[in-house]
Order: structure tokens, then C-alpha cells, then sequence
């Protein structure tokens, strides 16, 4: 068997078992999502792939693996047979080992092997909407895009000075300078929000099919392109949820959510569910970050022990001086704040010109002590 780096064709991929299983079961034990960011010149061949499983709509219902590849093995024994038959030319036998022709080939097989299975275990993808879709659909000009392809979260801070936790294997597009009366992002993936506060402009997130609005507030969405469900999670504030179809000037209800509550949208039945008290759901309670469970209400504390809370939270690194803050104790609420707002609050409040400088996840405070 190939290793999948010196996969080609559409057909090494749908021939793979631990590829099919995961296109159906959706369970990455082979670690092929991670692979595929680590390829993305394979990505386009994967993309593919899925989507002829999913025209298709070849689930297993009940078949074990030796049943699936026997009905591969038969299919082939009886492409084989047919070509010896007719004795094909020379020429068409050399058609044969071309790539487009055995793609099709390729296609045959997983068409015969539809007969063993039944329609309904793939996600109806004719109703999703997918990242790139929404961000070529909207107008803005010169859209930035982070990419993380880490194995840490990665932190973007966006031009209203609001700030965003990306997690691994997602990614987001974001105009270099808000303009209009609108705030507008678009995510693939998750990712935790932290907005800088205003009622004038509001905040959008377009993640799939829904649109997540706010003013100020600090909340997570969960929403990769392979995933049946969109989640949004509220820490702080007030969000209204609604369609991406849907237009907020419709008179079609919008979803608000308030603190600890959550919503669940399923991309199949385009169903909403509001979940008003998380810690009932199971994957939605199993799933909190540290930023979404740490407190950031502080009461005569030393700067350093805040500091390394938001290291915690925040998954970034911070270098203080250390023997100049030994001493420095504050006593702030830093919870409805983005990332650079937070450190503003500190080095103002430490005083003696105090100031911090961002690059990427690290962060440097350079300070004389406190007042």
C-alpha cells in the first residue's frame, strides 16, 4: 500500500480505507486533517475525493471491511475480465492506465459499492455554505486571512482593537481596517472572541450558515467545514444569532444568547437549539477552554500571578520583569476586555510609563515597577 504522501490521483485517496472511514464516520484517528494542512498541495485531491464520496452518498449500514473490499476486489476481477473479452487493442489498453480513465474507474467501483448501502448517513451538503463561498460572496476589498496550521492557538488582533483566539486547524478573514457601519469576519473552524466595544458599529461572525452579531461582548464559535454542527458559546454579554440567508432587517426571529448559554445549529435540518444551561450538554460543557472557565475579576493580586493567568488563558507567552513587579498588587476587572485592552489596564495601572508590545502569541512588558 502507497503511503499517502506519494498519493497522485483521486483514486489512491478513495481506495484508502482510513480515508473512506473517515470521510464517513467523521472519526480522524489516522490523523488525516492534520495531514492535509501539512500537504496543502494534497488539499485540492482531498477536497475531491470527498466530494465524489459525498455525490454519492457511500455509507457502510451494517458492512464489515472485508465485505467493502471484496466488493472493490470482485468489481475490479470483472472490469479485468471484460477487457480480456473484447481484446482490446494496444491502444486502449494503454487508455486504460491513464489517469482520467481510471478515475472513472475509480468512480464505477464506489458506484457499485452504493448498491450495499443506504443514502441518508452523509450531512445533506446542497444546504451548506462553505468559507471561501461566504467570503467571495461578500464586498470588501483586501480581506487579510490567518491561517493556523500550529498546534497552538494563535492570537489576531483586528483593527478595532478587539481580539481573536484561533484555534489549530482553523482560520479567519478580516478587512485590515473596519469601514462602514459594519464590523464583518469570516471563520472556518473555531475560534474564541473577545469585541472592543461599539453600539455604532456592530460585529459580525460568518461561520457557515449562520451569522453571529454583537457590539461588545466576548463569546466562542465552533465551526469547522467537516462538522454537522455550528456551536456558539457566550461568555460575557449578549449576542443575537440568526441565518447567513437572513437578513437582520427581515422580520424572521433571531436567537439571543445571553451569558453561559449556548447554541447548537444543525448544517442537515437547518435547526436551531438553544441551550440555556451548558453545563447539561455534555459536548458542550466537555469542550470549555481555559479562557472560557478563568476568571479575570482580580482583588488585591500581584501583577505577576494575573499575568500568568492570562498565559493560561490565553495560551501565549509573557515577559515581565520580574524583580520590578515583585511587589505590585492590583485590583481590576479585566472580564468584558479583548487581549489589548487588558494589558492597557495593567501597564496603566502600574504606572511609571509601563507599556507592552505584541508580536504574534508573545507579549513584552517593560516597566520600572509600580507607583
Amino acid at each position: 500500500m502507497k503511503k499517502r504522501e506519494q498519493y497522485r490521483e483521486i483514486e489512491d485517496f478513495l481506495a484508502d480505507e482510513s480515508f473512506r472511514m473517515w470521510m464517513k464516520s467523521k472519526n480522524d484517528t489516522d490523523g488525516w486533517e492534520e495531514w492535509t494542512l501539512e500537504h496543502p498541495k494534497r488539499a485540492k485531491l482531498v477536497e475531491e475525493a470527498r466530494l465524489w464520496l459525498l455525490a454519492m452518498k457511500v455509507p457502510e449500514q451494517n458492512l464489515s471491511q472485508e465485505q467493502v473490499d471484496a466488493a472493490l476486489q470482485n468489481t475490479w476481477m470483472k472490469i479485468e475480465e471484460k477487457e480480456h473479452e473484447n481484446k482490446l487493442e494496444p491502444k486502449l489498453i494503454q487508455l486504460w492506465n491513464t489517469a482520467w480513465f481510471s478515475k472513472i474507474a475509480a468512480i464505477l467501483v464506489l458506484g457499485l459499492l452504493s448498491f450495499y448501502a443506504y443514502t441518508n448517513y452523509f450531512v445533506d451538503q446542497a444546504n451548506y455554505s462553505s468559507y471561501d463561498e461566504i467570503v467571495s460572496n461578500h464586498d470588501e476589498d483586501g480581506l487579510l486571512e490567518q491561517i493556523n496550521n500550529s498546534n497552538k492557538p494563535q492570537i489576531v488582533t483586528l483593527s478595532d482593537g478587539s481580539s481573536v483566539l484561533l484555534q489549530p486547524k482553523s482560520k479567519l478573514s478580516y478587512p485590515k481596517i473596519f469601514k462602514g457601519n459594519e464590523r464583518n469576519v469570516y471563520l472556518s473552524g473555531e475560534a474564541f472572541f473577545e469585541i472592543s466595544k461599539n453600539p455604532k458599529k456592530p460585529f459580525f461572525v460568518h461561520a457557515n450558515e449562520i451569522v453571529t452579531k454583537v457590539v461588545g461582548t466576548s463569546f466562542r464559535i465552533k465551526a469547522y467545514a467537516n462538522q454537522s454542527d455550528v456551536e456558539v458559546l457566550v461568555r460575557t454579554g449578549k449576542v443575537k444569532v440568526n441565518s447567513e440567508k437572513t437578513s437582520y432587517n427581515s422580520n424572521q426571529k433571531e436567537i439571543v444568547l445571553l451569558p453561559n448559554q449556548a447554541l447548537r445549529f444543525g448544517r442537515k435540518n437547518q435547526t436551531f437549539d438553544k441551550i440555556t444551561d451548558i453545563t447539561a450538554d455534555k459536548s458542550i460543557s466537555n469542550s470549555v477552554r481555559s479562557i472560557e472557565q478563568l476568571s479575570f475579576e482580580f482583588t488585591d493580586i500581584p501583577v505577576a500571578q494575573i499575568l500568568k493567568t492570562m498565559e493560561q488563558a490565553y495560551s501565549i507567552e509573557i515577559d515581565f520583569p520580574e524583580q520590578e513587579l515583585l511587589k505590585c498588587h492590583l485590583t481590576t476587572s479585566l472580564s468584558d476586555q479583548p487581549l489589548p485592552e487588558k494589558l492597557k489596564i495593567i501597564c496603566k495601572s502600574i504606572g511609571n510609563n509601563s507599556s507592552y508590545t505584541m508580536n504574534g502569541n508573545q507579549i513584552t512588558i517593560l516597566s520600572k515597577g509600580c507607583n
